[in-house]
């Protein structure tokens, strides 16, 4: 994180976790609640670092105006997350793919098809 004031400052990692761990329990409540078996979608949910990765790079979308960012842009969002936050290190580098088994991850699926 940076120390400059002109910057807002972003919350804490056990923060972020946190809300992310609270999100997912929803999902696996929601998921439940409709009749589904856990074993057969825990594989498929984010983990909790993957999901702050996730709504960190969400955020950096909506405040470049909802624009989709390139290839590079991604990449360099992203690894500016693993240098902001060295915990989500390898959670970044799964996203950038260099780990393929994301099956929660729509365009994975869809490339694997």
């Amino acid at each position: 994180m940076t120390d400059d004031p002109s910057l807002p400052r972003r919350a804490s990692l056990e923060l972020l976790r946190a809300e992310a761990a609270d999100e997912l329990s929803v999902l696996v409540e929601e998921r439940i609640r409709e009749g589904e078996d856990p074993w057969d979608f825990m594989e498929d949910l984010p983990s909790v670092d993957e999901l702050v990765v996730l709504t960190l790079r969400a955020e950096n979308i909506a405040s470049d105006g909802g624009n989709k960012p390139t290839a590079s842009r991604n990449y360099r969002v992203l690894r500016q997350m693993a240098l902001q936050y060295p915990p989500l290190t390898r959670a970044v580098w799964r996203l950038l793919g260099s780990e393929p088994h994301r099956r929660w991850d729509a365009s994975v699926r869809a490339e694997a098809s």
